[in-house]
């Protein structure tokens, strides 16, 4: 199994920007698609972006597409990372990051492992 740890939260001022990290240990990084989720106070969780085993391929909600960036490194750090730009208010929500053994979808029930979460607050 691989255990997750995510990092970067804080409080934003609309407009700026927020990196998040996701750091991987236990069995091999690289098997895993991987995606980053969120979820607001009094709402379901969902899906923000998704990468592949190797990061050639890369989804977003519509929500955060041109704004947020997912990526990994496989190679140094078995690390992915949300960089997020241009926050907006509505942004703000606790951010988990998950594992999958088979791809990177937007539904939670296709992922094997979850991170604790870290929050994210965008001020207006």
């Amino acid at each position: 199994q691989v255990q997750l740890v995510e990092s970067g939260g804080g409080l934003v001022q609309a407009g700026g920007s927020r990196r998040l990290s996701c750091a991987a240990s236990g069995r091999t990084f690289s098997s895993y698609a991987m995606g980053w989720f969120r979820q607001a106070p009094g709402k379901e969780r969902e899906f923000v972006a998704g990468i592949s085993r190797n990061g050639g391929t890369t989804y977003y909600s519509h929500s955060v597409k041109g704004r947020f960036t997912i990526s990994r490194d496989n190679a140094k750090n078995n690390t992915m990372y949300l960089q997020m730009n241009s926050l907006k208010p509505e942004d703000t929500a606790v951010y988990y990051c998950a594992a999958s053994s088979i791809v990177a979808t937007a539904r939670s029930r296709d992922y094997d492992y979850w991170g604790q979460g870290t929050q994210v607050t965008v001020s207006s």
